[in-house]
């Protein structure tokens, strides 16, 4: 610690800091489900989302590696500013898809501004573009893809499984299951998301001189980087789960469950492998997947076009913002300081701007889960509806229908049929 130069610190509280924005950015991927049906209470589950994303952070450095000394090469003359800028732009922009409500990748938001950053400051030739076509651009098509079919697959298996029983019976197991599946997903973005930070700090640690190339994160970046991510989920992106909660599709406990289950097990095999994938592209692919899986399920797709279109903007947008960061941060000290000083005052324009309409936990907490989003929910799109007149759902006489909340919000033709 005591060979850590001043600059090296300011990249180190840079890292922590994205990983604190990191963690409430993304405590929607494990929660938002079981907020909106009512399994956990809002601050219970980010309290327990917050604590297992701190000992997820132990269980491997398999990305920490990744990031580390894979998508970049440790040996093309980064340097510590190099990776500041990098940061900046990733918190950059991970406040700005905050303050709209969109779950954007805060891993994707790290690549794009170590990237943008090493090419103005270097050259693309200090990019392993093999690496980052391997393992991150291919899993950024693929994993969402796959979560999505395994939770549309286990939402079909689960309704069948189910069929014939009163919906209120299942409700209360199937939010049980919730419950511990939530834990999974909890657990499994701090084996994936934790480490990005602290390959971040390693990385620092590499080009100052500090740690030898390729070691692995020290004891102690592991311990701040999780308990940064932690603090950061604790506090909640409440904008966030209530988008994926309620915005993107109406979600029943079985469906939950289902979609939790699969984001879990597409994160955990990634993380095993030193896949540096999404997490928020993973869960609301589930999300989506088991929205489609419940016959007569809505899935509001002009919400999640503009989720797809953040995913694809996340990567060039973080990497402009890092790029400029980058050329000002060149310049010597005065650039660095310069570049400290913006971000700030970025990060502290959009704070101010979310205060206009802020989003609570309270707006969140309700017998029925979300209801922020869900009340301002906008009608089933031309997919959607052309999805459930080929899968309708089960017919039935009125009398055998169970009463419901969502049955006092159902138009007044859909009750008479």
């Amino acid at each position: 610690m005591e060979h850590i130069t001043l600059l090296i610190g300011i990249v180190i509280v840079t890292a922590l800091v994205f990983d604190f924005t990191n963690g409430f950015h993304d405590t929607a991927n494990a929660m938002a489900t079981t907020i909106s049906t009512g399994a956990l209470k809002p601050k219970v589950a980010v309290a327990m989302s917050a604590v297992l994303n701190l000992v997820g952070a132990f269980l491997s450095v398999e990305v920490a590696k990744t990031i580390s000394g894979g998508i970049i090469d440790e040996s093309a003359g980064i340097r510590p500013e190099i990776i500041f800028a990098g940061l900046v732009g990733a918190i950059v922009w991970n406040l700005l898809t905050w303050l709209a409500g969109l779950p954007s990748s805060s891993s994707h938001a790290l690549f794009g501004g170590l990237i943008g950053a090493t090419v103005v400051s270097v050259g693309f030739d200090a990019v392993n573009a093999d690496k980052v076509v391997m393992k991150v651009l291919i899993p950024a098509v693929a994993a969402p893809i796959v979560a999505g079919l395994a939770a549309w697959c286990a939402t079909r298996l689960t309704y069948r499984l189910a069929r014939g029983r009163d919906e209120r019976d299942t409700a209360k197991g199937y939010r049980a299951g919730q419950i511990a599946s939530a834990a999974l997903v909890s657990l499994a973005h701090g084996t994936n998301d934790a480490q990005k930070t602290m390959g971040v700090i390693t990385l620092a640690l590499v080009a100052g001189g500090v740690v030898a190339p390729h070691a692995d994160p020290p004891l102690w970046v592991i311990v701040s980087a999780g308990l940064a991510i932690a603090l950061g989920t604790y506090l909640g992106g409440w904008r966030i789960i209530q988008t994926l909660g309620k915005g993107l599709t109406d979600i029943k406990p079985a469906q939950g469950f289902a979609a939790q289950t699969g984001a879990a097990t597409v994160i955990l095999a990634s993380s095993h492998i030193g896949f540096a994938l999404s997490t928020t592209q993973v869960c609301s692919g589930s999300i989506m997947g088991a929205g489609l899986g419940r016959k007569g399920g809505v899935v509001r797709w002009s919400t999640a076009g503009r989720m797809v279109m953040a995913w694809g903007l996340t990567l060039p947008a973080a990497g402009l913002v890092a790029g400029g960061a980058a050329l000002l941060a060149d310049q010597g000290n005065w650039g660095v300081a310069a570049v400290a000083v913006l971000g700030l005052a970025v990060s502290g324009a959009i704070w101010l701007a979310s205060r206009r309409k802020p989003v609570t936990h309270d707006d969140l907490d309700s017998r029925d889960g979300v209801t922020g989003a869900d009340a301002g929910a906008e009608p089933a799109g031309v997919v959607t509806a052309a999805l459930q007149a080929v899968a309708p759902p089960p017919a039935g006489p009125a009398v055998a229908v169970s009463p419901s909340p969502e049955a006092g919000r159902a138009p007044a033709a859909a009750a008479a049929s």
